[in-house]
């Protein structure tokens, strides 16, 4: 199970050491660069995004959905800005929210499933800068704006029938190191894809795959999934960041929730050990389904597209079953690891 979990105990103030020394530097930089450069009055002006991240934040700590999920949705739903500037900036904002929240988990010892993690990660770190350079391009804004629309709405389907049962799974089953490669793999490529698309999407992939068909505990699960998804950030941006498309829109915004985020992620991490699991997730399912509706409405989709919504929903929840059936399958055959192995270290 060594390779399957990555696991810090040790003293509370040592453990935390890394996590604040983040912290502090971090304040230090966006205070200097809020100084240097003049941008108080940019932040405070774009004072609505900061407040859409509080919410925003503790959503990407505690659940496995990034901070964009809520960002993205804001800024083209509420704001009124381009599915690109939504795109950027939830790999902006993320690279500051996931990645806190990524060094608490690991600072905290918790469980990560990280042979498949780390597949993930390499596969991904090619599939999205590809996919952004060659194929985000030439794609309308409509076709990205109902992707995202797609992907979160067939992960709320998912969560509201099957989280009942998921939520008492407590053991992760074991399964061979070529399973764990084929699996990463999968996630890197459907999961780079999607983030390229829409900024989010690889940390719902890899919870779909990690709880149903290795049947793994939801901590486990979402903790992977926080560090894939702050691994896709930091590359997303570095890709925006290359191609010259970063705008100074996209700084005002970062700038005004990325104190937020800093602390809101981490909090929504430490939440996830305190607060019961099944509330936050019916109501962030519930989201999910409301902005899908949204995004339709405001895209204004015809009876053509209506159907290409759904046929893809269809397809999405067709793949989720099949993993289903097949994990359910695994775990009366293979066995289950020690729940022991995977109950998170106190805080």
């Amino acid at each position: 199970m060594r390779s399957w979990l990555l696991s810090n105990p040790g003293g509370r103030a040592r453990r935390y050491g890394p996590f604040l020394v983040w912290a502090t530097w971090f304040i230090f930089a966006w205070a200097t660069l809020i100084v240097l450069g003049d941008f108080a009055d940019e932040a405070l002006d774009h004072w609505e995004t900061s407040l859409a991240m509080l919410f925003g934040s503790y959503v990407a700590g505690s659940t496995p959905m990034g901070g964009g999920t809520v960002g993205f949705p804001v800024l083209v739903l509420i704001l009124g800005t381009t599915a690109e500037l939504g795109r950027q900036f939830s790999f902006a904002i993320q690279a500051v929210g996931m990645t806190s929240a990524a060094i608490f988990i690991v600072c905290s010892g918790r469980p990560i499933a990280i042979r498949l993690m780390l597949w993930a990660m390499a596969v991904s770190a090619v599939t999205l800068p590809v996919v952004a350079t060659w194929v985000v391009p030439l794609l309308p804004e409509s076709v990205v704006k109902l992707a995202f629309a797609c992907i979160w709405g067939s992960f709320g389907i998912l969560t509201i029938v099957k989280l009942g049962e998921l939520r008492h799974m407590h053991r992760l089953t074991r399964l061979p190191a070529r399973v764990d490669a084929v699996a990463g793999v999968a996630i890197g490529i459907v999961g780079g894809t999607a983030s390229a698309l829409t900024g989010v999407g690889i940390d719902m992939i890899a919870y779909t795959v990690l709880v149903l068909l290795y049947r793994c505990d939801l901590r486990v699960a979402i903790s992977t999934s926080v560090l894939l998804m702050a691994w896709n950030s930091l590359v997303g941006l570095l890709t925006e960041a290359t191609l010259g498309r970063l705008s100074s829109e996209v700084l005002y915004h970062w700038l005004a929730a990325a104190p937020v985020v800093l602390a809101g992620a981490p909090l929504g991490a430490l939440a996830l050990q305190i607060i019961p699991r099944l509330p936050t997730m019916i109501f962030v399912a519930a989201l999910c389904l409301v902005q899908l509706v949204w995004m339709c409405v405001h895209v204004g989709v015809g009876w053509a597209a209506v159907g290409g919504v759904v046929a893809a929903m269809l397809v999405a929840n067709g793949v989720f079953h099949l993993l289903y059936v097949s994990g359910k399958r695994i775990a009366a055959t293979a066995g289950q690891g020690d729940s022991s192995s995977v109950v998170s270290s106190s805080v």
